[in-house]
Formats: structure tokens, sequence, C-alpha cells
């Protein structure tokens, strides 16, 4: 099963520009949550916010595809080998996502859902 949305790109460009603009610390809501994540790294295609989970002590992590037009986690078994909670370890994720060591899972991903402000 292939999850794209990328048909929806004349329907989401307000989404798509907003996500184009933002910046390492800037604060992103999706519509689907109540919780604002903060963007930890970003490249033309893609984006890595995270979000506190207090509950357990660690932190919950989104990958935005502006191609695909979804988020999501990594397509890992057991999810992403190194954390994302710092803008230099996820740069190196947003790297391994650029070359296509692994992308944001199919199964495990919604269309995007970027409240734009």
């Amino acid at each position: 099963m292939y999850t794209d949305f990328s048909d929806c790109k004349e329907e989401l460009k307000d989404v798509i520009e907003y996500c184009h603009n933002l910046k390492v610390g800037d604060k992103i809501k999706f519509e689907s949550e109540k919780q604002r994540y903060t963007i930890q790294a970003e490249s033309d295609r893609y984006i890595i916010c995270t979000k506190p989970f207090n509950a357990r002590k660690t932190y919950l992590y989104s990958i935005i595809d502006l191609e695909r037009l979804v988020r999501g986690r990594i397509n890992l078994i057991f999810g992403l080998i190194d954390d994302v909670d710092s803008p230099e370890l996820a740069q190196v994720c947003i790297n391994d996502l650029k070359s296509g060591e692994y992308e944001v899972s199919h199964k495990y991903c919604i269309k995007l859902d970027v409240e734009v402000k």
C-alpha cells in the first residue's frame, strides 16, 4: 500500500507554502492534535518536528513529506535509529531521508493536516 496525496497539491497549496517558510525552532500545529510541535530540522522536502511526551519522559516525533503530502513516522520496524530531539540529530535523519536510506512510513502516515496561521 503506497500512501501518496501529491494529487492534492492544489488543495493544499497554502499548507505547502506555509511549511516551506518554517525554520528550525518554529512551532507547528496539526489539526488532529492539541499540542504544538517544534521544528527540529527542515529541507525542501522534509520537516522533522517533536513534542514532549511527559508521561514517559520522552518525546513524540512526526516527519512531514512535502512531496507525498503526508506526515508520520519512519518506515523502520523499531523506529528511528537515532534520536531526533535536537536540530543536529534531526539533520542527520533528514540527510538519511534525502539519500533514500529510509522514508516516511506508508502504513503509518496520514494526509498532511497542518493548521495555517
